[in-house]
């Protein structure tokens, strides 16, 4: 009881941080992301060994330069592709039994376009023609909310088959498609109140986001799991850290800003 009192604590704690800073203003949505991607940063830096602190420089650097100064589309594009291209190739380690570690070249670039580039389109996301579009971030959110936690209560009560016991033994089918039904009903309710997309559109964007939100999180288990260590940090207690609570939004963000582009070109 009371670790799931500590749980419900930190979860609902983090609940008003995040709306707080959607709803006070773009600048302080910014900010606590680029923060979250720094704490991010420091827990993948720790989990993969990676030495000195040059890839914090560089996230620094980068997601200033994109956020705030880059706006042609073709380097936002560019950085999209490098971004989606690591990811799919960590999907390749996800699934391979691969257990030498990576070079320290791949493990700056992976933490820097993995972490760094999935910080960076999570905080472009919202931003609609220069307009802070706080409702559609929030039905992201929400979309990935509802999915872990009906996952988890699915997977909990009827869950018996386990696609991934060795990556993540507590997972189970049962569960992944509960959640996956759930999110597709927010997603109804979405269309209906935030109608900056259409019924088909939050439809298609919420099987995208569960399906690389859950690929996202069994990611992170591996690498926890090749670290040996069962949280990537605790500075969020009863969930460990911040890439534990973040590591389907960092992973799907990429392929959600495609989706949102996608359906910007075809309107």
């Amino acid at each position: 009881m009371k670790e799931i009192f500590r749980r419900a604590t930190t979860g609902v704690l983090y609940v008003i941080l995040l709306l707080s800073a959607v709803f006070l203003s773009s600048d302080a949505f910014d900010f606590l992301f680029m923060v979250f991607g720094l704490a991010c940063l420091y827990e993948f830096k720790k989990l993969m060994r990676i030495r000195g602190y040059y890839i914090f420089i560089a996230y620094l650097a980068l997601w200033w330069a994109f956020i705030y100064l880059v706006r042609d589309k073709t380097a936002i594009n560019v950085l999209m592709f490098l971004t989606i291209s690591v990811n799919l190739s960590l999907l390749f380690y996800l699934f391979s039994k691969r257990t030498k570690p990576f070079s320290a070249a791949q493990k700056f670039v992976t933490g820097l376009l993995y972490i760094g580039g999935g910080c960076i389109f999570l905080t472009m996301i919202p931003y609609k023609d220069d307009e802070f579009a706080k409702y559609l971030i929030m039905g992201i959110f929400i979309l990935i909310w509802v999915n872990d936690s009906f996952a988890y209560l699915v997977g909990k009560s009827i869950g018996r088959t386990k696609p991934f016991p060795s990556i993540s033994p507590k997972k189970t089918l049962e569960g992944y498609l509960g959640g996956l039904i759930f999110a597709l009903v927010a997603a109804y309710f979405l269309a209906r109140y935030e109608p900056i997309l259409n019924p088909t559109q939050w439809t298609v964007l919420a099987i995208i986001i569960v399906i690389t939100g859950n690929l996202g999180d069994l990611l992170e288990s591996k690498f926890k799991r090749m670290a040996g260590v069962k949280d990537s940090g605790a500075i969020m207690p009863g969930h460990g850290g911040m890439l534990d609570r973040l590591d389907s939004l960092i992973f799907a963000a990429p392929f959600a800003y495609l989706a949102l582009n996608v359906f910007s070109y075809v309107s």
